[in-house]
């Protein structure tokens, strides 16, 4: 990191601010009423948010919310039309070389390689750009490497790597100046499920150390269990802000998609079923009674498990049962129709 980290008797690591670079007391990304437009189109409209040390702030969103004008002002790359934000207590626009090391981008599709030389000589190259003497740039891009799992692999060109190995490598590119925060634009689009994980993990465990992170995404489904925090865009306002639990109860009830043993007429199985869930749910036949397969709504805090519990006590045969969508998917979608115009 790119300050000392101290080890608290919670388990998790908080980082020291250095001294001489704003407050003490400043948190790791600070973003306080940003506006921004394009074309005299708003992109951004009063956005605000923190992260503070050792979380993870999902910016989660569609395609065109503003999730990567937001992060391309945060790294300075992008000025605000209005409003301000800081990391580490510093403007990015005005101390652009000290937020730089601090600061560890992922950006979306990287194609900033040099895909004829291998993945070590890349990282070399970019942390000699950051300033470091050959010896050290050569040390610190081993040990980056093997920290993302590519040391086998990091004398091989880049042209050989897998999409999801250059994902790694521009991960491992932004710990070279071990940052005390992370930006992250869509690292897990177009990954295979391991891949996925593999890259999430490696950030959750700097993000544990002490690191502050944003992570933009738009699937839905990897932020449980993964972001403390979230803020949802559409069309760049906030539609939400809050944690993972508070955007769950956005949600409209769950749907399930069950196949049924019937073998007795449709009517008199339909009267069973609503019997059994009693108060939980709702249940419909979902293409004609005979095929056996019916959707059930299930109201907020019942658990799947005892909806099937109560079929089965009332001698209802379940053979399948598949959810429709996530909790997640289902607030999402609902948040997204309130924004409709």
């Amino acid at each position: 990191m790119s300050a000392t980290a101290r080890l608290h008797g919670t388990g998790r690591r908080e980082i020291e601010r250095p001294s001489g670079g704003g407050a003490p007391s400043a948190l790791p990304i600070e973003v306080v009423h940003v506006s921004r437009s394009f074309d005299r189109e708003l992109v951004l409209n009063d956005i605000s948010l923190d992260v503070e040390p050792g979380h993870v702030r999902a910016l989660l969103g569609p395609n065109g919310a503003g999730k990567t004008t937001l992060l391309r002002i945060l790294s300075g790359l992008a000025a605000p039309d209005s409003g301000s934000v800081r990391v580490g207590g510093l403007d990015p626009l005005v101390h652009d070389r000290v937020v730089r090391r601090r600061l560890g981008l992922v950006p979306s599709g990287d194609r900033t390689f040099y895909e004829r030389l291998s993945g070590l000589e890349n990282l070399v190259f970019f942390a000699r750009l950051h300033g470091m003497r050959r010896r050290d740039a050569l040390a610190r891009a081993r040990e980056v490497l093997e920290q993302v799992e590519l040391r086998d692999a990091a004398r091989r060109a880049v042209r050989t790597y897998s999409h999801g190995m250059q994902k790694r490598l521009s991960v491992a590119r932004a710990l070279l100046t071990r940052p005390s925060v992370f930006l992250v634009d869509e690292a897990t689009h177009d990954l295979d499920p391991a891949a996925a994980r593999n890259v999430m993990d490696t950030i959750r465990a700097f993000c544990d150390e002490g690191a502050a992170v944003v992570w933009a995404t738009q699937r839905i489904d990897e932020i449980r269990g993964f972001a403390d925090r979230v803020t949802l865009l559409s069309r760049g306002n906030v539609r939400f802000s809050g944690t993972v639990p508070d955007l769950m109860s956005h949600a409209a009830p769950r749907r399930f998609l069950l196949r049924l043993r019937n073998g007795r007429p449709a009517g008199a199985l339909d009267d069973r079923i609503e019997r059994a869930l009693g108060g939980r749910g709702s249940i419909a036949s979902a293409a004609g009674a005979s095929s056996g397969h019916y959707t059930m709504n299930l109201r907020d805090g019942v658990v799947l498990g005892d909806a099937l519990a109560a079929l089965a006590g009332a001698g209802i045969q379940v053979l399948a049962c598949r959810e429709e969508r996530s909790e997640i998917e289902e607030a999402f979608l609902s948040l997204m129709r309130e924004d409709a115009p």
